[in-house]
């Protein structure tokens, strides 16, 4: 015969299976919805056509961004203008189609799917992530020559001529998915479906 549990001896709790709820407060883990794969596919979908529009933001770079131009003698290459802001205008100009990109595709992306939900607001960020590298080096790769000496001998000494496209604040990148995940957020907080608010009620009597 086994000794009968004393008030004090409780069963030890069964091990909890490690995932996704294993960093979750035990009193919120059944409030976290599972992501299924039908979401899986959905945020690699958005991903994606986000990612893609990276093509569009390139050319806009391209178009938008202040010229740098450079001018060569027979002994070194010199910026005509040395006291302009233009040599950290593409920076700006970056940062801020990446600020307009994210508030786009964020709205676009909650009209698209209003129940929000964190697979979908990763794939809007990474998306985001691959369109700010997508443009950088499509915009890179349609700009002025790259190889400054070759262009500066193409040219000829006295010719001016544009300096390459350059993403010096690498930083930059980041702009896009941080305004679309902000702006997601926002608008699955102010417009988003409400969950339904538990009934109250009393609690029943217990029978004397």
């Amino acid at each position: 015969m086994t000794a009968p549990l004393t008030p004090h001896d409780k069963p030890a709790p069964a091990p909890q299976p490690m995932g996704a709820t294993a960093f979750v407060p035990p009193h919120l883990r059944d409030r976290v919805p599972p992501v299924t794969r039908a979401e899986v596919v959905e945020a690699a979908l958005v991903s994606l056509a986000v990612g893609v529009l990276g093509a569009v933001m390139g050319l806009l770079w391209l178009w938008l961004a202040p010229h740098v131009q450079l001018i060569a003698d027979k002994q070194a290459i010199y910026i005509k203008n040395p006291e302009g802001e233009n040599a950290i205008g593409a920076d700006g100009t970056f940062v801020l189609l990446g600020l307009g990109m994210g508030l786009l595709t964020a709205v676009a992306v909650f009209l698209f799917r209003r129940r929000g939900g964190i697979a979908l607001v990763l794939g809007l960020a990474l998306g985001g992530i691959l369109g700010s590298v997508l443009a950088w080096r499509l915009g890179v790769a349609l700009g002025p020559e790259s190889d400054i000496r070759a262009h500066a001998r193409q040219v000829g000494p006295g010719v001016t001529f544009d300096k390459p496209l350059e993403l010096a604040a690498k930083g930059a990148l980041l702009a896009w998915s941080v305004a679309a995940m902000l702006v997601h957020l926002l608008l699955t907080w102010t417009l988003g479906p409400r969950d339904p608010e538990p009934q109250q009620g009393y609690a029943p009597a217990f029978a004397s």
